[in-house]
């Protein structure tokens, strides 16, 4: 039942992101383009999911359970400062979005989708994602003696 409920809420997922526009990399470098012709649309999708978000962790820290309503996990977030990992990681997406027009949720639907450039976004992503393991683990190592 699980993987039902996850597959249909990718699914809509996926779709919100089409519909949205989302997918369309020019879309998304013209709200990212403030000096030029700025297109506010995605601002009203990204309020919309940050409204959500919102509400879904409020609803989820006043429960007194250690499980989502489908029974698996519960892990929220215990970090609550802003650090120089979180701001790197910021920098690092916003730079990556911004030269691509791709964020992960859309490059997947893009991909699935079958355009090229979103197959490159994907590959260059899931590269830098190897690479942070690699410095992640070597830099534990240093840390304990090994």
């Amino acid at each position: 039942m699980h993987r039902i409920t996850e597959f249909f809420v990718g699914l809509l997922f996926g779709l919100d992101l089409l519909l949205s526009g989302m997918t369309d990399p020019s879309k998304v470098l013209g709200f990212l383009d403030l000096s030029g012709t700025w297109v506010p649309s995605l601002a009203f999708v990204m309020g919309g999911a940050v409204a959500v978000g919102f509400f879904a962790f409020a609803l989820a820290r006043k429960r007194n359970s250690n499980s989502n309503f489908l029974g698996g996990a519960l892990n929220l977030p215990k970090a609550t400062q802003i650090d120089k990992r979180l701001l790197t990681g910021g920098l690092t997406f916003g730079i990556g979005w911004g030269l691509s027009g791709f964020c992960p949720g859309p490059g997947i639907v893009s991909m699935a989708a079958g355009e090229l450039k979103a197959a490159v976004f994907m590959a260059a992503m899931l590269f830098g994602m190897a690479i942070f393991e690699i410095a992640e683990r070597a830099g534990s190592r240093r840390r304990m003696g090994a």
